[in-house]
């Protein structure tokens, strides 16, 4: 198991600029190996709509909601990945790390699966199959490649475009590139950065969970947090030792994942 940290800064920081205090508490942290994989839907959504692109969203059988991706909004998507990536990268190198951003395109660091046909549920509550667009679920993460870029003192920021295996550039959900990536370094943990402190469990964070636990509260959790907590289980079972969620809003963000108010998924 490596001592790698995988930190996850989601759409809602990105688009409310609140990843500062994150960016902040690496410095004070000390921490020292780290990947940041970032996420940044509702800006893809905002950018879709002054280019006149209409937002689709779907929801899977399971009650997953996602977006749409035809050729166009994987163009949008790409292109605002790359701009969050950069905004990233400015914001780490003024407080003195060395960071570089890459997509899951670069080198072939993430190559996903083509989702062909995808099975979701309309208004009426009615399945029925879809065209799957241009979305994928990653399947490799070149982990030698992050592990060199780490050893170089480097920090990669990481955006959720892949690389299919026709070639075809791939939109992918943030919090499970990030799983994906955690998974393949055996990471010593992975940090998902929220908006919130934590799974909520009838008005309180539970502060703890195993696995078995963590299945059984998916379907309650609601649209966004179960995302966060199938990554979690995913790197978890994939080989990371333990999956937080928590705030990326308080004052010491770091701090408070590792020791604070926050949700840990370990194993069994």
């Amino acid at each position: 198991m490596s001592k790698t940290s995988v930190i996850k800064i989601g759409g809602s920081l990105v688009s409310e600029s609140a990843y500062s205090n994150v960016i902040n508490d690496l410095k004070e942290s000390g921490l020292k190996d780290f990947i940041i994989v970032h996420g940044g839907g509702n800006e893809v959504t905002k950018y879709s709509k002054a280019l006149g692109k209409d937002v689709v969203f779907v929801t899977s059988p399971e009650g997953i909601r996602s977006r749409y991706t035809d050729l166009e909004t994987a163009a949008i998507y790409n292109m605002v990945m790359r701009k969050i990536s950069s905004d990233l990268v400015l914001s780490l190198n003024a407080r003195g790390f060395r960071a570089i951003g890459l997509s899951g395109i670069d080198a072939g660091l993430m190559k996903a699966e083509r989702k062909k046909r995808l099975i979701i549920v309309d208004e009426r509550g009615r399945k029925r199959a879809i065209e799957g667009g241009y979305t994928g679920k990653v399947k490799e993460v070149d982990s030698d490649l992050l592990l060199k870029i780490i050893g170089l003192g480097i920090t990669p920021v990481i955006s959720p475009v892949a690389l299919g295996y026709d070639g075809e550039m791939l939109n992918v959900d943030g919090d499970r590139a990030a799983s994906a990536v955690a998974s393949a370094l055996n990471a010593e943990r992975l940090i998902v950065f929220t908006n919130v402190d934590g799974v909520i469990i009838n008005g309180r964070v539970k502060e703890r969970m195993n696995l078995k636990e963590a299945r059984e509260v998916l379907k309650a959790v609601g649209p966004g947090m179960d995302k966060k907590l199938i990554a979690c289980i995913e790197a978890v079972e994939g080989g990371a030792k333990e999956g937080v969620i928590a705030s990326g809003k308080v004052e010491r963000p770091i701090n408070n994942a590792i020791n604070g108010l926050r949700t840990v998924v370990e194993g069994q």
